[in-house]
């Protein structure tokens, strides 16, 4: 449990990215709040608040989950991957990144950063998914702009560079 500072705030340590961090939270502080109002990383957006349009994804000790839905002291020991730590190095994307550049999926880029996430816990986990599991792992995010036409492409060359690394 994590402990209280003197105002009432929660001291909360996490890693976050693959870097150790620590700061205080208010008790009802969500995670999407806290990540950009307090770490300052505003890559994770904030759309419905409800956990319906995914916007807030990020990773949860690997798993694809809801920022908007999770309090920032419930991260509490774990691993937070956002969609800033996604690009190997400051200078390079992702291959899933390069592919979503490459196959035109993204257009205002407000549900950019949790398609990522999801996608990339996806082929991560299942290198071999099946396009109607890329599917599934889209349901859950809401893109006004694109028509999924073009993200549904990132994902599949994504998935087929990425199996080709494995292999190679």
């Amino acid at each position: 449990m994590p402990r209280l500072s003197a105002d009432r705030r929660h001291v909360v340590q996490f890693t976050l990215n693959g870097t150790p961090v620590s700061s205080d939270a208010e008790p009802r502080m969500l995670l999407s709040d806290f990540l950009r109002q307090v770490i300052g990383l505003t890559g994770t957006h904030v759309g419905c608040e409800h956990g319906i349009c995914g916007a807030c994804t990020v990773e949860i000790d690997g798993r694809a989950s809801r920022a908007c839905l999770t309090l920032a002291v419930q991260i509490q020991g774990a691993d937070i991957r956002t969609v800033e730590g996604l690009a190997p190095e400051p200078d390079r994307l992702s291959v899933l990144q390069e592919c979503f550049r490459a196959h035109h999926a993204l257009q205002c880029g407000f549900c950019t950063p949790g398609i990522l996430i999801s996608l990339n816990a996806l082929l991560r986990d299942q290198p071999e998914a099946s396009e109607a599991q890329i599917r599934e792992a889209l349901a859950g995010h809401l893109c006004r702009c694109t028509g999924y036409v073009s993200i549904m492409q990132a994902a599949l060359a994504a998935q087929q560079r990425l199996g080709k690394k494995t292999h190679a």
